[in-house]
């Protein structure tokens, strides 16, 4: 039995769900994610709280399990709190600035870089060397971030380029001479 597909997944007050066929729709109060999920899953609510169950335990079923359960998890954890991922320009002369919805990037290259979120993606830059990703949707906020960062990922001689705030750049040592 799946260590995560088992456990029950607790349903806060605010939080609605509904279940049409295969296709969850979970509101709250930052708003409503909807997600088609696999049909052999059933997924069952009693009110308080969300359970996951699979028809067998051959090996697909036992996959989808806990893959299941973790994405009903995060859309409830998406409506109620929300996700951010923080990123960092590090370098001389890299910045990020707010222009209305979108975010400009200069970043080293001969011209800016301009991101523009998508639907239910919001950008901020609190300092002009920080970017935060929020949203309810875990994937679409990851997606994003990622993108973001691979516009000049983190070089490991010197540490320039964009990171997570997390992250650590692992360090190579530069040439040395005779």
């Amino acid at each position: 039995m799946s260590r995560i597909g088992r456990m029950p997944i607790e349903l806060p007050a605010e939080v609605e769900f509904v279940k049409k066929g295969n296709v969850v729709t979970i509101k709250g109060p930052l708003g409503t994610l909807e997600k088609e999920l696999h049909g052999d899953m059933s997924i069952e609510s009693d009110g308080k709280t969300i359970v996951v169950s699979r028809p067998s335990d051959d090996k697909l079923h036992r996959s989808l399990h806990g893959l299941t359960r973790s994405l009903v998890a995060n859309m409830v954890h998406g409506v109620t709190k929300g996700y951010a991922k923080n990123l960092e320009l590090v370098g001389v002369g890299y910045r990020a600035a707010k222009q209305g919805d979108k975010v400009v990037i200069s970043i080293g290259y001969s011209h800016p870089v301009n991101i523009v979120p998508p639907e239910g993606i919001e950008l901020e830059v609190p300092a002009p060397n920080k970017i935060v990703v929020k949203g309810i949707d875990k994937e679409k906020v990851g997606f994003l971030a990622a993108k973001i960062r691979a516009v000049r990922e983190p070089e490991p001689y010197k540490g320039k380029g964009i990171k997570y705030d997390t992250e650590r750049i692992r360090r190579k040592v530069g040439k040395t001479g005779k």
